[in-house]
């Protein structure tokens, strides 16, 4: 195998012409005559039994062909690759040049190689300092949702239904008197004002009361997932059966205890606030990591290829199909509930793949501007984990190169991105100096008083300038009229 590699005129971008030698297309056009032999069919033969060269005679040695080039092709292909280290990010773009019997076959193929990434400024870029404290209200909020959750429900039937009530309704809707599918349901159980209907249609509900019944008109929202309803005005025939209202628990130790492994409120209320520092910490902590790393893509030039995007929105596609096959649904079916076809969606997820894709770049180039690599206790460690978390032995899963690979690949990146966040000008918020704010403000004041009196004066000058030049104006014109007219001109 032979291969010479080019550049072409497109940025990253080369071609690879690959010669394969005769002997070896020869050996792989007798591997696909012995494989497909029992199918080949020549007069005066059993069937299967016609030796190559007279296969050959009779269909052509073309017959052979493609299937001993895909043979030998993608063999050849890898070898290229490996020998030449190219680092590909795209599908091959294969032509073929020379294909006959007794030759080399040659063929080219043109693909997208990764491509250099030019820093910018990595090493005290200026990135906010991101805090999310916790506020009482926080922690009451948390209380307030274990109480609902802990709520029970008692039937109501002295009074009609009010917002916040569970309804035990029948429903049928309409669109042009005509019922549509999915819009029927008995005994179905409805909170009112949790949102879970059409806008407007639980607003409606309130007022009624057991066994009435009431049609009451919606419209389906414009980017409603089902086409054939969206933007549509519909009617809903309904009747009210139950109405429940939520009874909540106190709020005290009892409660406490009920819910969880504290005997007190506020030793509850304790450890929320210290699980909701922790969180917020750690939602802090990657935002500004965000930050830092978008601060550094800014600066930075990348011209990601085509392809790469292509396959960076591939793996987001099978990522949608994996979750949705956990939920019983196919990406078809998926795609038809919210209206769009594959194309689109693709189209949708380019900008997240092209900003993830220059995120790994610009941290691979860190990592090697800054020699940032993992040490073998690290990767140990990291296999260990996995290892762990999916209940295997380390033994089990440390062969797979790719593997350690990718986690070599993590905790590299993770160190970059440390490394980027600890060099960082972190701009921390100024404190509040409420006697320079009251400054600063009267100050503020008395100018908007002195330029508003200035404004005033100047319009109180302009208007006594104009009824003067009015009134001389006047005198002007009575005088004119009783001048002679050559006394007149005087005045011109």
């Amino acid at each position: 195998m032979n291969c010479k590699v080019e550049k072409t005129e497109n940025a990253n971008e080369v071609k690879l012409e690959i010669t394969v030698d005769a002997e070896k297309f020869e050996n792989a056009m007798k591997k696909v005559y012995f494989q497909n032999a029992k199918y080949i069919n020549i007069p005066g033969f059993r069937k299967g039994k016609a030796p190559m060269n007279i296969v050959e005679k009779y269909y052509g040695a073309e017959i052979f062909y493609e299937d001993a080039f895909n043979e030998v092709a993608t063999e050849a292909y890898d070898e290229a690759i490996d020998t030449n280290k190219i680092d590909v990010v795209s599908r091959p773009t294969v032509d073929i040049v020379q294909m006959e019997k007794g030759k080399d076959v040659i063929f080219t193929a043109v693909v997208q190689v990764k491509p250099e990434v030019e820093l910018g400024k990595y090493k005290g870029i200026e990135i906010k300092k991101i805090e999310y404290p916790v506020k009482d209200e926080d922690v009451q909020n948390e209380i307030k949702q274990m109480q609902d959750k802990n709520s029970r429900l008692v039937t109501v039937d002295d009074r009609a239904l009010e917002n916040g009530d569970t309804a035990t309704i029948d429903f049928e809707g309409f669109v042009d008197g005509v019922a549509f599918e999915g819009g029927k349901a008995e005994g179905h159980e409805l909170e009112i004002g949790s949102g879970a209907f059409i806008p407007g249609f639980e607003d409606q509900l309130v007022g009624m009361k057991i066994d009435e019944e009431k049609e009451i008109k919606v419209t389906f929202p414009k980017e409603y997932f089902s086409k054939d309803l969206a933007g549509k005005e519909a009617t809903f025939k309904v009747k009210l059966h139950e109405i429940k209202k939520k009874e909540l628990p106190n709020l005290d130790d009892e409660f406490a205890k009920d819910v969880s492994e504290f005997d007190t409120l506020k030793e509850l209320e304790a450890s929320i606030k210290e699980r909701l520092e922790k969180d917020n910490a750690q939602k802090a902590k990657y935002e500004t990591e965000e930050a830092a790393i978008k601060a550094v893509c800014d600066k930075s030039k990348v011209e990601i290829p085509s392809g790469m995007v292509d396959m960076e929105v591939d793996h987001m596609i099978q990522d949608i199909n994996q979750r949705l096959s956990y939920q019983g649904l196919k990406l078809e079916q998926y795609l038809k509930m919210i209206g769009k076809t594959e194309e689109e969606v693709r189209k949708e997820y380019e900008p997240q793949a092209i900003e993830a894709i220059k995120s790994r770049l610009t941290l691979e180039a860190v990592r090697k501007a800054e020699k940032i690599e993992a040490t073998d206790e690290e990767i140990n460690a990291k296999l260990e984990e996995m290892a762990k978390n999916y209940g295997k032995k380390v033994e089990e899963i440390n062969d797979n190169e790719n593997l350690k690979d990718y986690i070599k690949e993590g905790i590299e990146s993770e160190k970059a991105i440390d490394f980027i966040v600890k060099n960082a000008k972190i701009k921390v918020k100024e404190n509040y100096n409420w006697q320079k704010i009251a400054q600063d403000t009267h100050f503020t004041y008395q100018k908007a008083i002195c330029e508003t009196m200035a404004e005033r004066q100047k319009k109180q000058i302009a208007q006594e300038k104009a009824r003067i030049e009015k009134k001389n104006s006047a005198v002007e014109k009575e005088t004119n009229n009783i001048l002679p007219f050559k006394k007149r001109q005087i005045f011109a």
